[in-house]
């Protein structure tokens, strides 16, 4: 497809700091799954870029498969979810009101036993219909079957990073190393990370043996990282470490990675993370919810340390929507701090677009210019809750919600537009399945 999108506000985000975001007026030129050009129309190749030539964009040989009157709307790279469990849409307020530990053991686990990977593939193809009504282009997807998972992505047409899960009960290092290389040859949207559920979860000689594989294969490694204050507090009393420094004592981190939550941490846990140059991703609905806490992403900031943003899975959020989590990051933040100043609205945007892709691997779908994947949203800004025009980044975050966006293209494909879903699936029937196979695994 040669799609052409004019009339447009463009966000593009490709300055390397969120304060210097500029907006271009103009339009956007996708070519199969690349962008081809942004910039002001004036200037813009009039064709699909078959001839060469630069001309008028109104010209008379242009060949586009579809052209699109942004009117005046805004578009932007879209969301990456650097956290989330998409299968467990199948408990979502299921098991709600419980603290961490027992949500887990008393809940999730039970339930999350009596899976197939054929229900895994079923109620992942549920998350991505609606990472797609909130702008969220990427996920990075930790659960139980990596096969399954890859699939359901591949066929509705949405990128996924897939992160390993090994704990001492479910995969292993040997099934990890061969997904890696599997799957990152198995789709150009379908891509892998090594990972691991939790230090909590996982025995030294498995942790020992995933570091020797991020090693071998100079990879990062991502996990869970201190969440609650419990599952610190027992690191502690076990290894006379927090789970970060005990990880890195592994040597965990010899090719970067990243941590989920990251909300009990020390300083020498940020000195950690600053060295190694990992990534944090931050959960703040899900850590909200379950009374895990805040973490000192302003001091994270300060230091340098990355951040991202993740939903985490529905079972503890329950939704997945990045206009919640870029609110409630820089909410929590402020109240934490007691300091209304702290985590501008515009270094979250960088959050979740920007360093989303950069944290799981997607350097190619960070921002808007020529030879990027065409992957962006369009933000409806002809509603009440997007005027006046004061400054499009902040009305985003404060403001924007899911109703917001008129439009989601991964690379270079639309799969929704104006409250419609363009993916190979009858939605219905996939809601009436995901129904069904609910009521039967309560039983």
């Amino acid at each position: 497809m040669k799609i052409r999108i004019y009339n447009a506000r463009i966000l593009p985000m490709t300055e390397e700091k969120a304060g210097h975001f500029q907006i271009v007026e103009g339009e956007i030129q996708i070519i199969e799954d690349k962008i081809a050009y942004v910039g002001p129309s004036e200037i813009a190749p009039s064709g699909c870029g078959s001839t060469g030539k630069e001309q008028s964009a109104s010209g008379a040989d242009d060949k586009w498969d579809r052209e699109i009157d942004a009117q005046g709307n805004l578009i932007l790279p879209g969301f990456k979810n650097a956290h989330t469990h998409s299968g467990m849409t199948f408990l979502r307020s299921y098991a709600d009101d419980l603290p961490l530990l027992d949500w887990l053991n008393k809940q999730v686990f039970p339930m999350e036993a009596k899976l197939t990977p054929e229900d895994v593939y079923l109620f992942s193809k549920l998350a991505v219909l609606e990472y797609l009504t909130s702008g969220i282009t990427a996920n990075f997807d930790m659960y139980l079957t990596p096969d399954t998972m890859a699939q359901a992505s591949k066929d509705l047409g949405f990128r996924t990073v897939i992160c390993g899960a090994v704990n001492d009960f479910v995969q292993s290092v040997p099934e990890m190393e061969k997904w890696y290389k599997t799957y990152n040859q198995f789709d150009p949207l379908i891509s892998y990370q090594l990972g691991f559920h939790a230090e909590y979860t996982t025995s030294k000689p498995v942790l020992e043996d995933i570091a020797a594989l991020a090693k071998d294969l100079k990879a990062p490694v991502y996990m869970h990282n201190s969440e609650s204050c419990s599952e610190t507090e027992q690191c502690i009393d076990r290894t006379g470490m927090t789970p970060t420094a005990y990880l890195d004592s592994l040597g965990m981190f010899a090719h970067g990675g990243g941590g989920f939550h990251c909300i009990h941490m020390t300083e020498e846990d940020l000195e950690i993370f600053k060295e190694r140059g990992l990534y944090v991703v931050t959960n703040p609905a899900s850590n909200m919810k379950l009374a895990s806490g805040i973490p000192p992403l302003t001091k994270m900031l300060q230091m340098g340390i990355p951040v991202a943003i993740g939903t985490d899975g529905p079972a503890s959020n329950n939704c997945l929507d990045m206009f919640r989590e870029m609110f409630l990051v820089t909410g929590l933040a402020k109240l934490k701090e007691k300091d209304a100043a702290v985590v501008d609205a515009k270094e979250v945007l960088y959050m979740a677009a920007v360093q989303g892709a950069r944290a799981i691997g997607l350097a190619d779908c960070d921002s808007l210019a020529p030879g990027k994947q065409a992957d962006l949203i369009m933000i409806d800004l002809h509603q009440p809750n997007m005027q006046p025009l004061n400054n499009l980044t902040k009305n985003i975050v404060y403001s924007g919600s899911k109703q917001n966006v008129v439009m989601t293209m991964i690379a270079g494909k639309i799969l929704y537009e104006k409250g419609e879903f363009y993916v190979p699936e009858d939605v219905e029937r996939l809601y009436a399945d995901v129904n069904c196979r609910v009521e039967e695994l309560k039983r």
